[in-house]
């Protein structure tokens, strides 16, 4: 029964019932996942479980085999981190940008969306392919001039240079629609009123527009370090040398046995949980901060 005391219709219990199956599909291998981390030392990778401890993440913390765990973990740490900043940096002058009108406005929007339209790999492709002339053309000037300062260049692709962009192909255009929401919902009498104040644009800035979109920046952010946190098919052959925690973890699958990668599973999905709930927190600071202000 509701609250007004009547009786639900069968419908409302079969939706009910379809939604509570969606969500199980959806967190059902992430819940165990997680559960099947914490076997016991004799534990498999399938139900039903046996034992229960720490044991695979302590097994987990000596390293996993020959593979470098912690340092893949820190450099898409880094990775996303540093994607996250440029994400905002790039994309609010982007959104403020287009609040007005101005010459090839669509095809530039369009432009700057179109990598979500094209499959992941593909864009891989391209952009290594492109590092990788850039290092045929490198190499052809040092043997042909000489110079000393090319001899022991090897590739400019890098953690920070083909894999960011490749990175930034996909949270750019996520940035931007965002702040294209917020900036269509935002009231313009706040900046109008500034400007009656005598403050220039740089101070209605500072003062009125970004404290004001603050909570969707950091929105912005999350996205920003999310989904370069869990990439693949993009850093896949734009990273270099050096893997990615998210390709360390696929190319594990096919050679650890034991729930050793369920831990690892959990560590990951804990931390990017943590970011989540770091960036709530910033958004509900934010919001409470402007609710006293505007008292």
């Amino acid at each position: 029964m509701n609250r007004d005391g009547e009786r639900r219709p069968a419908a409302f219990w079969w939706l009910a019932a379809l939604f509570t199956l969606f969500v199980l599909f959806l967190y059902g291998p992430i819940l165990a996942i997680i559960v099947l981390s914490f076997q016991g030392p004799s534990g498999g990778l399938t139900f039903p479980m046996n034992g229960v401890s720490t044991y695979w993440f302590s097994k987990l913390w000596q390293g996993v085999g020959v593979v470098d765990i912690w340092a893949a973990f820190g450099r898409s740490l880094r990775l996303g981190a540093v994607v996250m900043l440029l994400t905002v940096l790039l994309a609010l002058p982007a959104g403020l940008a287009f609040r007005k009108r101005f010459i090839g406005q669509g095809a530039l929007f369009y432009v700057a969306v179109a990598s979500l339209i094209v499959p992941s790999i593909v864009v891989s492709l391209g952009i290594g392919l492109e590092f990788r002339i850039i290092d045929d053309m490198m190499k052809s000037l040092a043997e042909s001039t000489g110079w000393g300062f090319l001899q022991g260049y090897e590739t400019s692709s890098g953690l920070y240079s083909s894999a960011l962009g490749a990175h930034l192909t996909w949270t750019l255009p996520f940035g931007l629609l965002i702040l294209f929401a917020v900036f269509n919902r935002f009231n313009p009498a706040y900046e109008e009123a500034a400007r009656d104040l005598g403050a220039t644009p740089w101070r209605t800035l500072r003062h009125v527009v970004l404290p004001i979109i603050a909570p969707s920046l950091v929105g912005v952010a999350l996205f920003g370090f999310t989904l370069s946190w869990d990439e693949v098919a993009r850093t896949s052959q734009a990273i270099g040398g050096r893997n990615t925690l998210p390709l360390e973890l696929q190319g594990l699958t096919t050679t650890v046995t034991t729930p050793e990668i369920y831990a690892l599973g959990t560590v990951t999905t804990g931390l990017s949980l943590a970011v989540i709930g770091i960036a709530l927190s910033c958004v509900v600071i934010l919001r409470r901060r402007r609710a006293a202000a505007s008292r």
